[in-house]
């Protein structure tokens, strides 16, 4: 089976990474030039890695078809492109839906929309896809843990998450930055910072069968420091910024 991205961004490098990581079996993996410094940093990382400046000859060499570039690329270049009725194209573009993807590949073919994050390099992270797909959830399987959603409605909500992952590591950025201020090596203080954090999710993650309201209730105690960062933190507005940073969001893909 021959692999083909269109796009060679920071997910694309990232899926690239976990399956050239994994078990998964292919022959090769077609990548175009559009970031020379990417395809080229992938090319010279992983043998069975090929730059094709071409996007029509990506598609005309490959069985499944990843996009990845932007939403205003991908409505001007996916249309112009001739895919065949048995390929499967999975799209990594937000802002493009399932609809608008079947127009604009025109054949009928298994049309899959996918949101893996830079984790999945690593193996690690949820990847949901939409609509479901046995094919396609046993690729993703290998690599992440693939969410299935029937109703592309509801695959927005998750959509609308992911645009929080900046906004996630700026706040490590600004805790990592504080302690660096208060006189800690940068070194140190970023490997406590995402050291503690990471111990934090898996912890989270065991708990995740509970209503998460558990893990806030169980992390304080009575007057002490977390009471107040939290107290301080409702104070100051920061979790109704984030609902409304979501509903933002969502209303943005939602057209």
């Amino acid at each position: 089976m021959n692999l083909g991205f269109i796009g060679t961004g920071k997910i694309s490098s990232s899926v690239i990474n976990g399956i050239c990581n994994s078990s998964i079996k292919y022959k090769k993996i077609i990548i175009s030039s559009r970031n020379n410094k990417v395809a080229n940093q992938l090319k010279r990382k992983f043998k069975k890695i090929f730059i094709e400046k071409d996007n029509q000859k990506i598609v005309n060499n490959c069985n499944w078809i990843f996009l990845a570039v932007t939403p205003s690329v991908g409505e001007k270049i996916i249309k112009n492109l001739n895919f065949r009725s048995n390929q499967t194209i999975i799209s990594f573009i937000s802002t493009i839906n399932i609809e608008n993807l079947k127009k604009m590949v025109k054949v009928k073919a298994n049309v899959v929309r996918a949101i893996p994050l830079p984790p999945i390099s690593l193996g690690k992270g949820p990847v949901p896809i939409c609509p479901p797909n046995k094919k396609v959830k046993d690729f993703f399987d290998q690599i992440g843990s693939t969410i299935q959603i029937k109703s592309e409605k509801l695959s927005i909500n998750f959509w609308s998450m992911s645009g929080m992952m900046a906004s996630y590591y700026n706040m490590l950025n600004i805790m990592s930055n504080w302690l660096v201020k208060k006189g800690i090596k940068r070194a140190d203080a970023q490997k406590y910072i995402t050291s503690l954090f990471l111990a934090l999710s898996e912890d989270a993650v065991v708990n995740s069968k509970k209503n998460l309201r558990h893990l806030v209730k169980v992390s304080q105690t009575p007057k002490g420091l977390n009471e107040q960062g939290l107290k301080e933190m409702r104070k100051k507005r920061v979790f109704n910024s984030i609902e409304k940073t979501l509903s933002l969001i969502y209303k943005r893909l939602y057209k």
